[in-house]
This record gives C-alpha cells, sequence and structure tokens, in this order.
C-alpha cells in the first residue's frame, strides 16, 4: 500500500502530451483523412481484442534489467484487455521484491498475495470464491501482489505454478509482471506462457542486452521466440538511438519488435489514468495487446 505523505508529495499527473501537440493533431485530422484510417484501425484491433478464448491464455512480460518499463507494459496491457474484453483479466505480480505493479494500477491497499493463495486455491471454489482473494481493478480486472511490500520477499516456485494452473480456468487473459531474468520464476513463467514480452530501453546498450539473450532464445523450442515480442521503451523523448535499425536487427532473431514512445504521463510515475496517455502511446499500448493475444491463440 502507498504511504499517503508519499502520495501526497506526488505533483498533479501531467498529460502524455503537451497541449500544442494534441491541438496540431486535432487541426490535422480535420484536414486529412488520417482520421477515417484511425477509425478502421482501431475498429480492427477492437475485433481482435475481442475475439473468445477456449482456455485462458497467459502473457508473461520480463526484462533483462529492472527499470526497463516491465511493470509499466503490465499494467498497460492488463488495462487495455480489460478495457475491450468481457471475460476477467488477472494480474499477477511475479516479481515480490517490491514490485511496482500494484501502484502502476492504482492499487490502495494489498491483502492476499500468491504465496497466500497458494495455500488457499482448490478446484470447487468459484470465481467469486477466488476473486474474494484478489484486489479488484476498474472494467472486470483484478490483481494478485508478489507481496505486500516487504522487503525481502521470496515467491516460491512450486506455489507460483499452482496458483498459475488453478487460475487459469477462470480467467481468460492473465498477464504476469515477472522478475527480471534470470530469475527461476521468470523462466518458468516464460515457458508456461502462451506469449511472453521482452522490455527493454530504448538504449544501445538495451538494444544489445535484449539481443544477446534473444540469441540465446534462439537455441529453445522454437514456439519460445515465435511467440515473443520485444517492447522498446523510450525513456526519454529522443534516445538517439536508430529505431529503424535496432528494430531491423532485433526481428532477425525471429521476434515481433514494438515502440513504446515516450510518455510524459507514464515518466512521471504513480497509478496510470488512460485518459492522461498521448494518443501514441494509446494506439502502441493498444497495437502491442492485439499482437500478443494473437500470439497467445496459436499456442495451446
Amino acid at each position: 500500500m502507498l504511504d499517503r505523505d508519499l502520495a501526497a508529495a506526488r505533483r498533479k499527473p501531467r498529460h502524455g502530451e503537451p497541449f500544442a501537440t494534441r491541438a496540431l493533431r486535432a487541426v490535422r485530422r480535420t484536414v486529412s483523412s488520417s482520421a477515417a484510417r484511425e477509425v478502421a484501425e482501431a475498429s480492427r484491433l477492437g475485433e481482435l481484442l475481442q475475439a473468445p478464448v477456449t482456455t485462458g491464455r497467459q502473457i508473461a512480460v520480463t526484462s533483462i534489467r529492472g527499470g526497463a518499463g516491465k511493470s509499466t507494459v503490465s499494467a498497460l496491457l492488463g488495462t487495455t484487455y480489460a478495457h475491450y474484453r468481457h471475460d476477467p483479466v488477472l494480474l499477477v505480480e511475479a516479481d515480490p521484491a517490491l514490485g511496482t505493479l500494484p501502484l502502476r494500477v492504482g492499487a490502495e491497499a494489498l491483502r492476499w498475495t500468491t504465496g497466500d493463495l497458494a495455500s488457499i486455491v482448490v478446484p470447487q471454489m468459484s470465481l467469486l470464491d477466488v476473486t474474494g482473494y484478489l484486489v479488484q481493478l476498474p472494467g472486470n480486472a483484478w490483481l494478485l501482489p508478489g507481496s505486500q511490500g516487504q522487503i525481502g520477499a521470496m515467491l516460491d516456485l512450486k506455489a507460483y505454478e499452482k496458483v498459475m494452473v488453478s487460475l487459469r480456468r477462470y480467467f481468460g487473459i492473465t498477464v504476469v509482471d515477472c522478475e527480471t531474468l534470470p530469475a527461476e520464476v521468470a523462466r518458468t513463467a516464460l515457458s508456461a506462457a502462451q506469449a511472453r514480452i521482452l522490455v527493454a530501453p530504448a538504449t544501445l546498450e538495451g538494444v544489445t542486452s535484449t539481443y544477446s539473450v534473444l540469441q540465446w532464445m534462439q537455441s529453445l523450442p522454437r514456439h519460445m521466440i515465435e511467440g515473443t515480442v520485444v517492447v522498446l521503451t523510450e525513456m526519454v523523448p529522443h534516445s538517439g538511438l536508430d529505431l529503424a535499425k535496432a528494430t531491423e536487427k532485433l526481428k532477425s532473431t525471429g521476434v515481433g519488435v514494438q515502440l513504446l514512445p515516450y510518455d510524459r504521463h507514464l515518466a512521471s510515475g504513480g497509478a496510470i489514468r488512460t485518459e492522461l496517455l498521448a494518443q501514441p502511446t494509446r494506439t502502441a499500448a493498444t497495437r502491442l495487446a492485439a499482437e500478443v493475444f494473437q500470439l497467445s491463440q496459436k499456442r495451446r
């Protein structure tokens, strides 16, 4: 739970992009055909995101190093799925060491953790029974925290596996915010998930490290790398990286690549408010959610 005094220290949330940028985009829409194309693309993505599932899809999100933005990407994915889908969506924090996912999704209080639920869950439980142990979020979404904000909290691998197997039948999509690689739970989550996201900062160091991991993944069963999307996160407005060349290099390993552009609202931290996200950020999050969901549908 976020300390009230610390919460008060945060300034008023800013919009993801300046007013002048938003105004210029609105003017361009009125004098071009881009608005119609945007509506058509949004409709196409919406249809993809609303496709039914026969069994729950699990999407694992991890990174090579801390601070890459994996909890932010996890929160954006969960929010997007909850907005478009009618079945319940679950966000699991498999990064118990003071992870930021609860803060990003605006959870005001944390109760039961993954470890707690592992000792309670039984096959006879109904969805109502299960959600009684979860943190309710807007839009038919739920959160299972990894810890209660305790330093040094651990996540037992067996407890994680039991919870993930048990909860899969209750939720259409589960987004797992993992520890950074090569942690044991992260490797297990990546292997068990139907689709994977590898988050890396849009820097030369971030791309280089990620490329090395992808080369290692090429030695694993082919579905592992084919079901993976790399998300390059822009931490500053202009990273100095040639994104086109970086994307081409990463794609040569067989993965998909998406860019999460710099966004002032995301950069300021705290709970994500979708109405304050920049339009390019919302579009990028929707495209990413659709691509990863499609990949998850290919793997049973």
